[in-house]
């Protein structure tokens, strides 16, 4: 029995799956990059068989709700030794950002490299099935390309805490293997969590300092689940592997244990925003309806209280990114495996009096994107320019002569791994919903420069911002309408309407969301 096989027997794994036409990539572009993994590689080859170059693994990592809160992205007070050891590996990409701040739209739009006007999607607890059924999702394609496709925890939506343990909104064309491990945080502590408004905590500020020890968490869990397929990977060559493993660290609520993280970060040291008020004063509304009443009542020690147990959630999953990594290297499988970090979107800790998600400041839009691509990126490089994480399934594809959809909407991020100084697009573009007009959803649209983050609400009629990254990298300056930058306020509203359009299908419209059902089948 195969790798795969003897895997979905195990775990009565779901075989359901979905399709859609595929294209042909350029011979060139597959060519090339099977010979520069040639060159980096020694895979020994049957003497009967074509002197083909074995193609590389995928291990994607994706966190829950993180912000670029680790000490390779220069915080202070990070305790991330095990993904700052990964970015010395690969290239960091300074300036990554999400397509939508909500964990739904987010991750519908980067496991099938569209824009969210392109899925149809703008909120949680949907799939992009539902408006777009025959789009070849990212792990999906690696599937139709002979790849062994494993999942383990989150990846597409999850109710959390609520659907841990379940496969949550998941797609079961993308896999052939799904693993959902349910740890004390789940099942036993629920009731010991503290949260500002009872019985909520998906939603709302909430944390628990554990006195269980990591392989009794979800996440650590999850980490050795990845361990255990890893292990089976490395018996098996035969086929290789894209291994997805979805962390729930350090999203509500905010639990990890008390031994060692909580003690990493003393609640004394955490600092609090100050200056909120000054803050707001040049912000339009809009800017920051994801406010929460009961945010804005927290005292000071209910802030640094968050923010140490954010902290320790972070470093928790740090610890299993670690213990997956180790199982990479252990089993000889890291010379051979392009390994993605991310997370579905950024977060705040009271920037701006906001804190989670839902608003287009940097803290919310900017994602932390780490890609190790052995014999390919850059060790230690950083990229400046933005990018997208719409990039992540054409960069993937390249780098493993995987064949993709022809609509994908991104660019491909491998000159940029093996250069990092490339500029290429040299912009990304964020967008996020503010309920309705005249019927008709409102979005607020904002544009990544090198320089500028520029933000316009309802095409403009509910308010502009702009930031100069050179000067207020805090983004507490809003320069829209200050008359000294109305000519590039001007410019980059019409670069902001350009990038607008290209997020769109090409019926110029976004799909709607199907009633009823619809036909998973893997190709016709």
């Amino acid at each position: 029995m195969s790798l795969a096989g003897a895997l979905i027997v195990y775990h009565s794994a779901s075989r359901l799956s979905g399709e859609s036409p595929m294209s042909i990539q350029s011979l060139c572009r597959v060519a090339a990059t099977a010979l520069a993994w040639a060159a980096a590689w020694c895979g020994s080859l049957a003497a009967d068989e074509p002197a083909t170059p074995r193609r590389p693994n995928v291990l994607f990592i994706v966190a829950d709700d993180l912000n670029r809160m680790l000490g390779c992205y220069g915080d202070p007070l990070a305790k991330t030794p095990n993904l700052d050891r990964l970015a010395a590996r690969g290239v960091r990409f300074e300036r990554a950002y999400c397509t939508f701040p909500l964990c739904g739209p987010s991750r519908n739009s980067f496991l099938t490299g569209l824009h969210p006007n392109a899925t149809g999607i703008f909120a949680n607890t949907q799939i992009f099935r539902q408006s777009i059924p025959n789009q070849v999702s990212l792990p999906q394609a690696f599937r139709l390309a002979g790849y062994f496709a494993g999942r383990i925890g989150k990846l597409y939506h999850y109710n959390v805490p609520r659907s841990v343990g379940t496969d949550g909104h998941d797609d079961p064309a993308s896999w052939e293997l799904e693993l959902n491990p349910a740890g004390c945080d789940r099942l036993v502590e629920e009731p010991e969590i503290f949260t500002l408004k009872k019985g909520r905590f998906g939603g709302t500020l909430s944390w628990y300092a554990s006195p269980r020890g990591d392989a009794e968490h979800t996440d650590g869990m999850i980490a050795r689940d990845a361990a255990w397929v890893l292990e089976r990977c490395g018996r098996d060559r035969s086929r290789p592997f894209f291994l997805a493993v979805g962390f729930f660290r350090p999203h509500t609520p905010y639990v990890a244990p008390r031994e060692p993280y909580f003690n990493w970060h003393p609640e004394e040291s955490m600092p609090v925003v100050t200056g909120i008020a000054e803050d707001q004063a040049d912000l339009p509304p809009a800017a920051i309806a994801s406010r929460k009443r009961e945010e804005e009542a927290m005292s000071d020690d209910l802030r640094r209280q968050a923010r140490q147990a954010y902290a320790a959630s972070i470093s928790f999953m740090d610890a299993q990114v670690g213990h997956v990594l180790a199982a990479l290297d252990r089993l000889g499988l890291a010379d051979d495996t392009i390994v993605v970090f991310t997370s579905d979107h950024g977060y705040h800790m009271g920037e701006h009096g906001l804190w989670q998600k839902r608003s287009l400041f940097e803290e919310s839009a900017g994602v932390p994107l780490l890609i190790a691509a052995p014999g390919i990126a850059k060790p230690g490089g950083v990229a400046p320019a933005p990018v997208s994480q719409i990039d992540l399934f054409p960069t993937l594809a390249e780098l493993c002569g995987v064949d993709a959809p022809d609509n994908l909407q991104g660019q491909s991020l491998v000159p940029l791994l093996r250069d990092p100084t490339e500029l290429g697009r040299n912009w990304a573009i964020t967008q996020v919903d503010r309920g309705r007009r005249d019927g008709e959803r409102v979005f607020g649209y904002s544009l990544s420069t090198p320089r500028w983050r520029y933000t316009e609400w309802d095409e403009g009629r509910a308010g502009r911002e702009l930031y100069d990254h050179q000067t207020d990298p805090r983004e507490l300056t809003n320069c829209a309408e200050l008359p000294e930058h109305a000519d590039t306020v001007a410019r980059l509203s019409a670069r902001l309407h350009e990038a607008v359009a290209s997020t769109l299908p090409a019926s110029g419209t976004p799909p709607e969301l199907k009633p009823g059902g619809w036909e998973i089948i893997l190709q016709d």
